[in-house]
């Protein structure tokens, strides 16, 4: 089984900085791509950004210039840190990766339970 663990979230004031971790274990072959997603009440899940495993890296505008997605090959955990927050970050942050369970086994999708981050005065 895979299982991506969520940690970091909190209450933060406008401005501030926090860091999310996302540790994947269990069965793991490979992992294609892991990125970060977040959906805010009343709102649509959005893509904040994401990691491939050649190294490529893609954020949304919105988040650009603030938030950095980095990854350790070592521990399977990708990280987020967010710099310079707004209350429009206010969300629940998902970790989801795309992961191979075997040398012979298609890649499929996993998401972590989510990690609530609130920004506010």
């Amino acid at each position: 089984q895979v299982q991506l663990v969520e940690s970091g979230g909190g209450l933060v004031q406008p401005g501030g900085s926090l860091r999310l971790s996302c540790a994947a274990s269990g069965s793991i072959f490979s992992i294609n791509l892991i990125g970060w997603y977040r959906q805010a009440p009343e709102k649509q899940r959005e893509l904040v950004a994401t990691l491939t495993s050649g190294g490529w890296i893609n954020y949304a505008d919105s988040v650009k210039g603030r938030f950095t997605i980095s990854g350790d090959n070592a521990k399977n955990t990708v990280y987020l840190q967010m710099n310079s927050l707004k209350p429009e970050d206010t969300a629940v942050y998902y970790c989801s990766a795309d992961i191979q369970t075997g040398r012979l086994t298609p890649t499929f999708s996993y998401w972590g339970q989510g990690t609530q981050v609130t920004v506010s005065s």
